[in-house]
Order: C-alpha cells, then structure tokens, then sequence
C-alpha cells in the first residue's frame, strides 16, 4: 500500500514539475506584445496597452509616434495596430500648417519601408488655419500583399527641406 501512495506522488510530482517547466518554457518564446497577449496574459488598460508575463516580462504596444504627434495630426482611423481590407477610408485631423494647398501625401509601407501605394489626404474645410481641419482619402492596397504595414501621414514640404519634414507613423496590419 505504501509503495502505490509514494507511486502516486512520484507521479503528481513529475506532472507538476513537467507542467511548471512547460508554462517557463511558453514565457521564454514570448518576445513581443501580440505574443503576449495570445498566450493569455492579461493586457493593461493603458494607451498604448501593456501586457506582462508571469516572470515580469513587460511588452508595450506599437502604435507608432502617436503619441509624439498628437498637437500636429490624430488618425480617427483605422487606429494603430488595426487590421485593414484593401481598400481603406483613412480619416482624422490636422493643423492647417501640416497642410499645403489643402492636401498632403499618405502612404503605406510594407516592413522593408518600400511604398506600396500613395494617396493624397485633402482637407475638409479652411485649411490655412492652425486649428485643427479634418481630412480624409482612400488608399487601395494591392491584393498581392498583406501583413504588417506601416500607414506614413507625412506634413506637406513644398520647400523639400529637411527641416521642413515630418511625418505621422501609425502601424496596420493587412489582412
């Protein structure tokens, strides 16, 4: 009897240990905030989200430089890290200054930073101002490609000086 009770424990122990070694192995293949998240970690409410593993990894979301260019432009949509169609509405607001003759160019780029179509955002109301002035295009993707993206608002720079350049970075995914 005593024997099938120490069996027993053995058993529960090995288990135990393989389970416990397993979930240390699960938390060392997660590098990055969606692997975070799918493994069931719980995700902060906080902009950008946060997400922490048992053993204190921290991962934050990408969301580009949102958060820096937010008294130039904000994107309504789509939002940072949102998955997109082929054809996609991009809306939001911009300081008249981000503008030129009422437009600027919107991009999207593929991981690599190669353009795979450009559009122009026109301004929907009095765009010399410094208030902000809601915009609007549509990219159409092609169909050939889809993943991770990068969606670049850039500020018009008619002069082409450096100085002059900025650029809104929002990161997409296209499904």
């Amino acid at each position: 009897m005593i024997k099938i009770i120490l069996s027993i424990l053995v058993l529960i122990g090995i288990t135990i240990g393989f389970f416990h070694w397993q979930s240390k192995q699960k938390e060392a293949d997660i590098t990055t905030f969606e692997e975070c998240g799918a493994a069931g970690y719980p995700i902060m409410e906080s902009y950008p989200a946060q997400c922490r593993t048992a053993d204190g990894k921290h991962f934050v979301q990408d969301i580009g430089n949102e958060l820096e260019k937010q008294d130039l432009i904000q994107l309504s949509d789509p939002r940072p890290g949102q998955t997109i169609t082929h054809t996609v509405h991009v809306t939001g607001q911009a300081r008249g200054t981000w503008f030129f003759e009422a437009s600027f160019p919107v991009h999207l780029q593929d991981s690599q930073g190669n353009t795979l179509v450009t559009a122009v955002a026109q301004a929907e109301g009095e765009w010399m101002t410094e208030s902000f002035v809601p915009f609007s295009t549509t990219l159409t993707i092609p169909p050939s490609f889809s993943g991770k993206a990068t969606l670049v608002l850039e500020k018009d720079n008619p002069s082409g000086l450096p100085e002059h350049a900025d650029a809104l970075r929002v990161p997409v995914i296209v499904e």
